[in-house]
């Protein structure tokens, strides 16, 4: 059974996240009580990875919504828009939390402007909708998996074993359930075709020693973690299948923002010719952004990189630079899974063209 990084009872307006930041260590969840406590706890990484990013920081103004005492519904519309556009603000680089903004945004407008629609409705089509945001996560991210899945399987010869290295965080805990690139993963292994994965510790913090690797011991699955400079030499000595990721933002000409260490790997998946695909919901591709060039990238605290929990690592004085994405180049991608199916870098324009039609 996958780990649950969100529960959410609506029945009693109740929404609590476990705290990645105690992983693998401690199992513990905090709770959320409103859209103050949804930024805190995305800024702090307590909950982290896009989906998941959007998915809490919807399900915050939900339960804030619920309990506040708002009497006209322009007064409801003007403070969705003010605490959409702050928990936005809480990891810029995420997509998912901006366009699900954007669309919560919208529908406040036209609610409020049809006189049909009274504040109570209004509250209640609205928070419905951000319900149904959780369930169609699911939904997305197990189609994600399976169509990942027999991507994979397509340009493997026969009965090959199928080796994967994923990289970052991907999983349940990175979305609402099952995962992106963690999801293909469970498909391949569900479909008994995965004979083994190779997890990378994601420095600076450590997402794939902390985190994937704790998923992958709870689901059973045949699994090594590598650090992150060990992935040349382990596509040079193993037969790789693919190297298989998430992301954050995709732009429309399908270079990719994800976690910091992402396009180092692409560029040594290229050199030995091993596919490298993006596993993201489509809601992840922004036809906003042109090119990675105009993607917005965070920069994280520097003790991050100078401490692991309170000790000191590295020498005092030194400055440092930690970017916490990275941009992978298009051309070095073979595809990027959606739920939509597998699109290749050069279709997206097209898709989203038809998209938008």
């Amino acid at each position: 059974m996958s780990l649950k990084s969100i529960i959410y009872d609506p029945a009693t307006n109740n929404l609590e996240i476990l705290d990645q930041l105690l992983l693998p260590g401690v199992t513990k969840y905090v709770k959320v009580k409103g859209v103050e406590d949804g930024w805190k706890v995305i800024n702090k990484m307590q909950v982290r990875g896009a989906p998941a990013i959007a998915i809490v920081g919807c399900l915050s103004l939900a339960v804030e919504m619920q309990n506040d005492k708002i009497e006209t519904k322009t007064q409801f519309r003007r403070e969705v828009e003010g605490k959409l556009n702050y928990l936005v603000s809480s990891r810029p680089t995420a997509v998912n939390m901006k366009a699900a903004a954007e669309e919560l945004i919208d529908m406040a407008n036209q609610l409020s402007k049809n006189e049909l629609v009274c504040l109570e409705d209004m509250r209640h089509l609205f928070v419905s909708r951000i319900q149904q945001m959780l369930e169609k996560d699911i939904a997305d991210n197990k189609a994600i998996g399976d169509n990942g899945a027999k991507e994979i399987l397509s340009r493997v010869p026969g009965d090959s074993p199928v080796r994967v290295i994923t990289h970052c965080n991907t999983g349940s805990l990175a979305t609402a359930g099952y995962g992106t690139a963690l999801g293909v993963i469970r498909s391949l292994h569900s479909m008994k075709k995965l004979e083994h994965v190779f997890c990378t510790e994601t420095r600076p913090y450590n997402q794939g020693a902390r985190l994937t690797a704790y998923e992958l011991i709870h689901e059973k699955i045949s699994a090594t973690l590598i650090c992150d400079s060990m992935v040349s030499a382990l596509m040079k000595s193993r037969n790789i299948s693919a190297v298989v990721v998430g992301a954050d933002r995709v732009a429309a000409n399908g270079d990719t923002a994800n976690k910091i260490g992402t396009y180092q790997i692409a560029v040594v998946a290229q050199y030995h010719k091993v596919p490298f695909y993006v596993a993201a919901p489509f809601t992840s591709i922004d036809a906003k952004i042109s090119t990675g060039d105009h993607i917005v990238i965070e920069e994280r605290p520097d003790r991050e990189m100078t401490h692991v929990g309170a000790h000191r690592i590295a020498a005092k004085g030194i400055q440092c630079w930690n970017p916490a994405f990275d941009v992978t180049p298009a051309s070095l991608i073979a595809g990027i899974i959606t739920e939509r199916g597998v699109f290749r870098p050069e279709q997206l324009k097209e898709v989203l063209a038809n998209e938008n039609s």
